[in-house]
């Protein structure tokens, strides 16, 4: 098991410096307003970064959601109708 987690960290590791080597020459980047000329390895790290921050803010409101359902599986009114049994 240790060969193997050390095979995909050097394939990895290879595939990233490919991809750092690669991607040097700048590009001409526009979001809004904003217009700027910065290397493409840049703007793959940038969007690579968001992507992970808003799949962690998601699954973190999918997970506070996930802790609610005892809530959500009470029959409606239900304190209403033990009220009225235990009379």
């Amino acid at each position: 098991m240790k060969k193997a987690k050390i095979a995909v960290i050097i394939t990895l590791s290879l595939a990233l410096i490919t991809i750092i080597i690669q991607n040097t020459e700048p590009v001409l980047t526009r979001f809004l307003w904003f217009s700027a000329n910065i290397p493409a390895v840049v703007l793959l790290l940038l969007t690579a970064a968001s992507s992970f921050v808003l799949g962690l803010v998601v699954a973190f409101f999918v997970k506070r959601d996930e802790k609610k359902p005892e809530e959500k599986e009470k029959e409606p009114f239900s304190e209403y109708t033990e009220r009225t049994y235990k009379r």
